[in-house]
């Protein structure tokens, strides 16, 4: 394993066993969430970021360009799940960033707040039904970026509505699309398209649809700017 050099950055590429891995700052020093590995730089503890657990690190990985999300930024984060991706935006934010996870399952919202939530003060858990965005507008301020994963056949939509209830003019979304969930009779390539139309539809400018394979088989993340 080979350390880098260079300033510290919430977010990097580190060399592991003569293979280039992503990373990020543990924001919380010791922390595990998922058994991730651990390599230190400079005296400074980072998570190795594993892109078949988090489709925003496959995303990364193979080539997102543009990450909207940095140090200090607002994130609305649409299906936490058990929080493995939401815990590497926390590192990526930091001290000054916040990320709100929303999560509609109990169960699995139980497991986001006990072992990611409640060890990072810069999340806030929200278990509500993202059907209803306003719902849960009392709780956060407009934020810099929404990304959205959810498993519907109507993901699009309520992406939209999420992103009209609490996306600042100018922010931006990174929504996957499971295709297989919106219409299992179509080539995922035709759902990419119509999910990007319907976002151009609602105002978005489209900056780039990008394929998640291997790492995730029919599934792409698109990356939209709000005017």
């Amino acid at each position: 394993m080979k350390e880098e050099e260079g300033r510290a950055q919430k977010l990097r590429w580190v060399t592991i066993d003569n293979q280039q891995k992503l990373a990020t700052e543990n924001f919380v020093a010791g922390n595990k969430v998922y058994d991730e590995r651990f390599v230190s730089i400079n005296g400074i503890e980072y998570r190795v970021w594993d892109p078949f657990r988090s489709k925003l690190a496959a995303a990364i990985t193979k080539g997102l360009e543009l990450m909207p999300i940095g140090e200090g930024s607002s994130i609305l984060y649409v299906g936490a799940s058990t929080g493995t991706t939401v815990s590497h935006v926390s590192d990526i934010i930091g001290k000054s960033g916040i990320v709100y996870g929303v999560e509609v399952s109990a169960r699995v919202a139980r497991e986001f707040i006990e072992n990611v939530a409640e060890k990072r003060s810069n999340i806030i858990p929200i278990v509500a039904d993202a059907r209803k965005p306003k719902s849960y507008g009392v709780i956060l301020s407009k934020v810099d970026v929404v990304y959205a994963d959810i498993a519907q056949p109507d993901q699009t939509q309520i992406t939209i509505q999420n992103c009209q209830a609490h996306l600042k003019r100018g922010g931006y979304l990174l929504m996957v699309v499971k295709s297989r969930s919106i219409d299992v009779t179509k080539e995922p390539r035709e759902v990419f398209l119509e999910e990007s139309r319907k976002l151009q539809d609602a105002g978005f400018t489209i900056k780039q649809v990008l394929k998640l394979e291997p790492f995730d088989k029919d599934h792409a993340i698109i990356l939209a700017h709000m005017l």
